[in-house]
């Protein structure tokens, strides 16, 4: 048998959306320890999975890998299409365990796109490689438009940046009752509509961003700094998305946003992904007072919801045999 453990992870957002540029996407993220994925994956001669939104990741698991079969087993995962990366954490580590359980070594990076994982954004396939915090190459333009080149014929971005974020950092994470974020064919027709439209002088104003106030915040580990650049970094992007989630952030996500961001404990916040998962960016020894801001942030909004805090991980996923 082998066991995979990997965390969650958080999109920041795009580097460019706009094809008048010569590369696109190039995505912004970070890893969490919280929450988590740990599956166990044992031989076998048919796919067998008792967790039904497994179930399909075993399968083109197994049928990516040319085994017989696998039963998967789900210690504990976190919920699909919050805004966490549960897909690609849930495809990789599915992956990965039944090479293993089958006597192979399977790379991530490799079957990344047999998986239909890493497309746009290579911040999930290098989080589960390494965590950390992550900036991605992106694709060039003239090769992934508006619509991505036929499946197999791309490789997952490489990360241009990989770094370690301080271990008494935290994300406060708020998940409201929300319908679930897009994915699949909606999230595919609505990301071809933003590309199709998307200005490319926010693109601009971005890459000043990364270089003169993101990159060197986390040179410097200034977590004022981070949390700043990177809450302008979403509602940046927030502008593009806007005509497709109703707004620069997914409501209710603005008024957690604005809420949370007013905490004197909070140095930023934004939404991960197309939400509806909002975090802020605060210190270990701030996180109470953080958890309550959040809370208040969901009552002021008349949601309810969940809320967690998590540190960034600073390491891939982890692989252990029996």
């Amino acid at each position: 048998m082998a066991t995979v453990e990997t965390g969650a992870r958080l999109h920041f957002g795009f580097q460019n959306l706009a094809l008048a540029h010569d590369r696109l996407y190039g995505g912004v993220g970070v890893a969490l320890a919280e929450p988590r994925i740990s599956l166990t994956a044992a031989p076998a001669s048919s796919v067998i999975c008792e967790d039904a939104a497994v179930e399909p990741f075993v399968a083109d698991a197994v049928s990516a890998l040319g085994v017989d079969g696998a039963h998967v087993t789900v210690e504990e995962r976190f919920e699909r299409h919050a805004g966490f990366g549960s897909g690609t954490q849930l495809a990789l580590s599915t992956l990965v365990a039944v090479a293993r359980a089958h006597g192979e070594y399977a790379d991530a990076r490799t079957y990344a796109p047999r998986l239909g994982r890493g497309g746009r954004s290579g911040v999930g396939v290098a989080t589960f490689e390494q965590g950390g915090f992550v900036v991605d190459a992106g694709h060039p333009t003239e090769r992934f438009t508006s619509r991505p080149p036929a499946e197999g014929s791309w490789t997952v971005p490489e990360p241009i940046v990989q770094r370690d974020l301080p271990s008494s950092w935290r994300f406060v994470l708020v998940t409201p009752e929300a319908g679930a974020g897009k994915s699949g064919k909606p999230e595919e027709q609505s990301m071809r509509a933003v590309v199709e439209r998307a200005d490319p002088g926010i693109a601009d104003d971005i890459s000043q961003l990364l270089t003169r106030r993101l990159l060197p915040a986390v040179a410097e580990r200034d977590i004022a700094e981070f949390g700043s650049a990177i809450a302008r970094l979403g509602r940046l992007n927030g502008a593009w998305y806007a005509d497709e989630q109703g707004g620069v952030y997914r409501p209710p996500a603005g008024q957690l946003i604005d809420r949370l961001g007013d905490s004197p404990v909070v140095h930023g916040a934004g939404q991960s992904s197309w939400g509806p998962t909002v975090y802020g960016v605060t210190r270990e020894q701030d996180t109470g007072e953080a958890r309550e801001a959040a809370r208040e942030a969901l009552a002021a909004a008349g949601r309810e919801g969940t809320v967690r805090t998590a540190g960034p991980r600073n390491r891939g996923a982890t692989l252990e045999e029996d």
